[in-house]
């Protein structure tokens, strides 16, 4: 195997899905170069050191956290890293790596396609800033540019944690925002795009890798409405430079776009993710 001078370390939290830790380690297992150590966060009810702790060809350390919360996990694996391990990464235990994986944000290879992604190319989306063609880019709405198939190393404005690696030292000056509790969704978003105001990210086009998201643990309908502006207004709240008025605009855009999504696919689901969106802007006016 190749021999590096840098020691990586990797911080998995995980939560009920023991299959798709398996399936990760699994592939980590295959890559060329092995990590110094993965540190397995469990906040699962049912714990999964077991599964954690069966692929021996990784030097896998395994940590309890309750009560289950994706950024108090990922704080309490970063801080276990040992202090001579200078690259720390962090996985999402439903992610599957591809062989000879290097970098410092993998390339997402398998998104699905997006609903009505031609309105997110009209000149208005990127005028009023709702989209923009820059791959990686956070807008002044607070949405971001989602990363996928990208065909050459490029340089962004915010990385998805769950497929990143980070220098050591990025993590004495940022922490994950324990704001996002429990389901973090956006947490991912706040904390890299902290980061990316001070140095650079890049997502690395040849570090390809798979997402086959996990039914367990997810948010659904009515809950995931309310979670998605709440989370949405806070990212944008803290930050003085985007707009809490195109923040309001993008997320009737997306209540909009899941009751046309309802209709479509005749799911109802989507008609109570969009009464969550409208009682949660509701809500924050108040």
């Amino acid at each position: 195997m190749p021999v590096f001078t840098n020691k990586l370390s990797f911080v998995v939290p995980t939560k009920d899905r023991p299959d798709e830790l398996r399936r990760l380690l699994a592939s980590l297992a295959a890559q060329s170069a092995l990590p110094a150590e993965v540190i397995v966060v469990d906040g699962s009810g049912d714990p999964v050191r077991g599964v954690a702790e069966e692929c021996r060809a990784l030097p896998v350390r395994y940590l309890r956290s309750l009560p289950p919360s994706a950024t108090r996990q990922r704080n309490l694996g970063i801080r276990a890293v040992r202090p001579d391990h200078d690259l720390i990464g962090i996985l999402d235990d439903d992610s599957v790596l591809a062989p000879d994986v290097g970098g410092a944000s993998f390339n997402l290879v398998n998104h699905p396609p997006v609903f009505a992604a031609g309105l997110k190319h009209l000149p208005l989306s990127e005028r009023i800033g709702l989209y923009s063609a820059r791959p990686g880019a956070v807008l002044p709405s607070g949405f971001q540019v989602m990363l996928a198939g990208i065909e050459a190393d490029t340089a962004v404005q915010w990385l998805p944690s769950g497929t990143s690696v980070w220098r050591r030292d990025v993590f004495r000056a940022f922490r994950f925002d324990e704001w996002f509790a429990g389901y973090s969704y956006l947490e991912d978003l706040d904390f890299s795009y902290q980061v990316g105001r001070t140095c650079r990210l890049v997502v690395v086009a040849n570090a390809r890798q798979f997402h086959y998201p996990s039914s367990r643990g997810r948010l659904a309908g009515y809950r995931f409405g309310l979670r998605e502006v709440a989370n949405r207004l806070h990212f944008v709240r803290k930050h003085e430079e985007l707009s809490a008025a195109k923040c309001y605009l993008g997320l009737t855009v997306r209540a909009l776009l899941s009751l046309v999504m309802a209709v479509r696919e005749r799911n109802r689901d989507y008609v109570r993710r969009t009464a969550g969106n409208v009682v949660g802007m509701a809500k924050s006016l108040i």
